[in-house]
C-alpha cells in the first residue's frame, strides 16, 4: 500500500502544480474574477444550472471542433446518371420566374408609354413620329430641366469629383458640395440647419421612423402617399387616422385620443401630426395657418411633406410657408423633393438643428444609403439660386396654372379634386358619386370615421370601376399624344396602397412653356376628354 501511494505522488503534485499554474494564468485574464464569482453563484443557487452549462459548453466545443461537412466520398449513395439523362434532365429545366408575368392591361399600358429622342423637356422629340410633343407630364414644374446653367456646372462637378460618392453621407460619402447644398436650402426657407437623403422617396420614410417610435402617437391624413404610408408602418407608432384634408376631423380626433388618455390614465407620449402640403393622390392643398394652429392648441409636432408645393407655390417657390406667410421654424419637420422641387435629385428634411443632428445618427436612409452624387447636389443649389433671384419662373408657372384651371373647370363630363394652385391636376371621370380618393360625403357625414381605420366610413359606397376608367383615361391619353400633347395616368401600386385612390389623369404644368402654349395643349386635352368619353356614354 506505502509503495502504491508513493508510486502516485509525482503523479499528484505534477496534477497539483498544473492546476495551480492554471489558477494563476487564469486569475491573470481580464475579467476572471467576475466569471469565478458568477459560476460561484450560480452553482451554489442551482446546481442543476451547473451541470446544463457544461453540457452546452462540451457540446459547443464539440460542435466548432466537428467536420463541416459529411459528404460520402466513396459516392456509393449517389445516382449515377449518363451523359445523355443529364443533357435532357438539362434540357427539361425551365428556371422560375424572377416575378410575376405581366397581366395584358399592363403590357398594353407598356407599350403606349412614348419613347422620346434626346433630352427631356418642355418640348421633346417623340421616337414614333419625329415629332416634337408639348409635354404635360413630367415634373418639370420651374424648367429647370435642361437649363444650360445649371449643365454646365453640373459637367464641371462631374469631371472634379466623379461620379459616385461611393459611401454613405457619415462615413466618407459627403463633400463640401453635400454640405453647401444643405446651407443653401436651410437658408432658402428660413430654418436652422437641413439634412439631404439621396432618394426622394425614402426621405418621408426614413424621417418618420426617425422620430416616431413604438408606444407614440401619428395622427395622420387618410389621403397621404404611399411613401409616408411605408414610414409610418416602419415606426409601429400607435396611428389614428383623420378624413382627407378636413381639419375639422383632425381636432376630433385629438380631442379623442386625448380623452381616451386620461380615462386610462396613461402617460403622456411624443405625438405627431403627419400630413402633405399639396396631395400627391389628388392635388389638394392644406390650410397650413389652421394646421398650425390646431398643432399648438393640442402640443403636437409637425411632420409636413412639401414634395409637390416646395419650388412650385409662393412668390419664389418657398413652399406654403412662405404662401401662407407662416415662419418656416412653426413646422417641426419640413419635408421636400430635390429632384422635383429642383429638378435634381433625392431629397431633404428641414428644422432645428437638434431635429437635423437627430436624423445623421437614426435617419435610416441618411445611414445605410450612399449620398446623392455631387453634380446632382450642384444642380440643386444652382436651382435654389435660380429660384431666389428669378421670381418671374413661378409667375409663369402660377399664370399657366390659372390659364389651365379656366379651360379644365369648364369641361361637365370630369370633376377636378386639385386645389387652384396646385401645379399637379388630377382630373377624373365624373360619375354619380362625387367620389376621388375618399367620397366628399365622408366630410359632411354627421357620424365620423372610424380614427383606427384608415378607410372613411362610406368606403363601402365607392361605385367606381377601376378597370373599366383606367381603360378610358388611357384613351385620353393616347388620343391626345396623337394631337400633340403628352400627358399620363397617375400611377399606383395597385393592391399594394392601404387606400386604392381612385384612377385619374395628371397634368403637371410647367413655367417652361408659355400662357399660349399651355391653353393650346390643355384645349387639346380637353377635346380628347370630351371625344373619348362622348363615345363611351
Amino acid at each position: 500500500m506505502d509503495s502504491a501511494s508513493a508510486t502516485l505522488e509525482p503523479l499528484f503534485a505534477f496534477m497539483a502544480q498544473s492546476l495551480s499554474t492554471l489558477e494563476f494564468a487564469f486569475n491573470k485574464l481580464p475579467g476572471s474574477a467576475v466569471l469565478l464569482r458568477y459560476v460561484k453563484s450560480s452553482h451554489q443557487n442551482d446546481p442543476g444550472r451547473t451541470i446544463l452549462e457544461v453540457i452546452l459548453v462540451i457540446f459547443a466545443i464539440r460542435t466548432l471542433l466537428q467536420s463541416r461537412t459529411r459528404a460520402d466520398r466513396t459516392g456509393k449513395h449517389f445516382i449515377q446518371f449518363s451523359d445523355k439523362e443529364i443533357d435532357e434532365l438539362v434540357d427539361e429545366w425551365t428556371p422560375e420566374a424572377l416575378d410575376t408575368p405581366l397581366t395584358s392591361a399592363e403590357q398594353d399600358d407598356l407599350a403606349a408609354v412614348p419613347v422620346i429622342v434626346g433630352p427631356n423637356g418642355p418640348k421633346p422629340k417623340l421616337a414614333s413620329t419625329g415629332k416634337t410633343a408639348i409635354n404635360l407630364a413630367s415634373f418639370n414644374f420651374t424648367g429647370l430641366a435642361g437649363n444650360e446653367t445649371i449643365k454646365q456646372s453640373a459637367v464641371e462637378t462631374l469631371r472634379k469629383y466623379g461620379l459616385g460618392s461611393c459611401g454613405p453621407p457619415g462615413f466618407y460619402g459627403t463633400v463640401d458640395v453635400h454640405m453647401e447644398l444643405e446651407r443653401d436650402i436651410a437658408d432658402f426657407l428660413g430654418t436652422e440647419a437641413s439634412i439631404l437623403y439621396s432618394q426622394g422617396f425614402s426621405t418621408i420614410s426614413s424621417v418618420i421612423p426617425a422620430f416616431c417610435k413604438r408606444g407614440d402617437i401619428i395622427v395622420a391624413d387618410r389621403g397621404v402617399n404611399f411613401a409616408i404610408h411605408k414610414g409610418i408602418q416602419i415606426s409601429r407608432s400607435t396611428v389614428r387616422w383623420f378624413d382627407h384634408n378636413d381639419l375639422k376631423s383632425l381636432e376630433d380626433v385629438l380631442e379623442s385620443i386625448e380623452k381616451d388618455r386620461k380615462k386610462r390614465r396613461g402617460p403622456l407620449t411624443r405625438r405627431f401630426i403627419i400630413t402633405e402640403g399639396i396631395f400627391e393622390k389628388d392635388g389638394a392643398m392644406v390650410d397650413l395657418p389652421k394646421l398650425i394652429e390646431i398643432k399648438y392648441q393640442h402640443k403636437y409636432r409637425l411632420i409636413l411633406d412639401e414634395s409637390f408645393s416646395f419650388g412650385t407655390v409662393g412668390r419664389t417657390g418657398r413652399g406654403l410657408t412662405e404662401l401662407y406667410n407662416v415662419p418656416a421654424e412653426k413646422v417641426d419637420m419640413l419635408v421636400g423633393s430635390v429632384a422635383i422641387g429642383l429638378c435634381a435629385g433625392g431629397g431633404f428634411c428641414a428644422g432645428s438643428q437638434t431635429v437635423v443632428d437627430h436624423q445623421r445618427i437614426n435617419g435610416t436612409s441618411f445611414v445605410f444609403s450612399a449620398s446623392m452624387p455631387a453634380l446632382l447636389s450642384v444642380s440643386g443649389s444652382e436651382g435654389v439660386n435660380i429660384l431666389r433671384s428669378s421670381p418671374s419662373i413661378l409667375s409663369t408657372l402660377h399664370e399657366n396654372i390659372r390659364a389651365a384651371r379656366a379651360i379644365l373647370d369648364r369641361i361637365d363630363c370630369i370633376s377636378i379634386p386639385s386645389h387652384p394652385a396646385s401645379p399637379i391636376i388630377h382630373i377624373n371621370i365624373r360619375s354619380q358619386s362625387s367620389s376621388t380618393l375618399h367620397p366628399i360625403s365622408a366630410v359632411l357625414s354627421s357620424k365620423p370615421s372610424n380614427p383606427t381605420s384608415p378607410l372613411p366610413r362610406e368606403a363601402n359606397t365607392w361605385d367606381w370601376d377601376i378597370e373599366n376608367e383606367e381603360r378610358i383615361l388611357q384613351d385620353v391619353v393616347e388620343e391626345a399624344l396623337a394631337q400633340g400633347v403628352m400627358i399620363t395616368k397617375a400611377k399606383r401600386l395597385r393592391g399594394q396602397e392601404t387606400i386604392e385612390p381612385r384612377p385619374s389623369i395628371r397634368l403637371a404644368l410647367t413655367s417652361a412653356l408659355t400662357k399660349k402654349e399651355t391653353e393650346k395643349a390643355v384645349t387639346v386635352v380637353k377635346s380628347a376628354l370630351i371625344k373619348v368619353l362622348a363615345k363611351r356614354r
